[in-house]
């Protein structure tokens, strides 16, 4: 697959750097079918073939109950992969739009969401769930704690879920967006444009426009952003090498250009 390669340095090297896999596990993938999720299916499908620790891999996605979505094009797309593809029926877009009018829905969403996730995988076998958060989603969930809630925090590369006994591993985390656009673009993803009538216009889309606007005048903000959460040990980052500077962070956590 077109570019694969450079995908697979980016998931390989945080696999590694956060034991994110161990032989025997079962690993589902959420896909959502927008192009982080299907970007991470197909680095995760490439890399049970030559990981030394072998794993079984399969896909779930959790159906909003929104009409119009045609998830036909994602499933055969894991058939194409040699990837066994499990949908979740659910009414979530109708309790909370419906139901419960939800100004401020995704909060809510994303917690109902992930319940009906990680509840299907613990039932089919998974011991793990890989979620496709890229480079960017760090820094940007990074920010919203900081600008909203007045914490220092961001979602962990590794996080066990005693509730469920589910381990959940974020293997894109070193992976820039504007990577997973041009792979997404490249090798036409069978991406699903996501109905709900709160997409992009979210907080999270407000702050990626902040940060874009802050960049032009120092460039390189994310990586040291992201390079402060790793030597803080935020929710267990770990720092990677020495880094003087941006430029030379930059060459510690991303593989060479093909």
């Amino acid at each position: 697959m077109e570019n694969i390669k450079r995908v697979l340095s980016y998931v390989r090297r945080a696999v590694d750097d956060y034991d994110m896999i161990e032989d025997g596990d079962k690993i589902a993938v959420g896909v959502s079918a927008g192009k982080d999720s299907l970007t991470l299916l197909c680095a995760m499908s490439d890399l049970r073939r030559f990981y030394p620790k072998k794993f079984e891999l399969c896909a779930i996605t959790v159906d909003m109950g929104f009409e119009g979505m045609d998830l036909t094009p994602v499933k055969n797309f894991c058939e194409e992969l040699g990837v066994e593809y499990h949908t979740v029926p659910t009414q979530i877009s109708k309790i909370i739009f419906d139901v419960r009018k939800e100004k401020n829905p995704c909060s809510l969403c994303a917690k109902m969401r992930r319940g009906a996730l990680y509840g299907y995988a613990k039932e089919i076998g998974c011991n793990k769930v890989a979620l496709g958060h890229h480079f960017d989603d760090v820094v940007e969930t990074f920010m919203l704690n900081l600008f909203y809630e007045g914490r220092l925090g961001c979602f962990q590369p590794v996080t066990y879920l005693s509730n469920t006994e589910i381990t959940l591993i974020r293997p894109m985390i070193y992976m820039p967006e504007k990577d997973v656009r041009y792979f997404a673009s490249k090798t036409e993803l069978p991406v699903v444009k996501s109905p709900c009538p709160a997409d992009g216009n979210t907080e999270r889309e407000e702050m990626k426009k902040l940060l874009a606007t802050l960049e032009r005048d120092n460039k390189g903000l994310r990586y040291r952003i992201f390079g402060a959460i790793q030597r803080g040990g935020i929710d267990g980052f770990r720092e990677i090498g020495k880094m003087q500077g941006m430029k030379s962070y930059e060459n510690d956590i991303l593989p060479d250009e093909e």
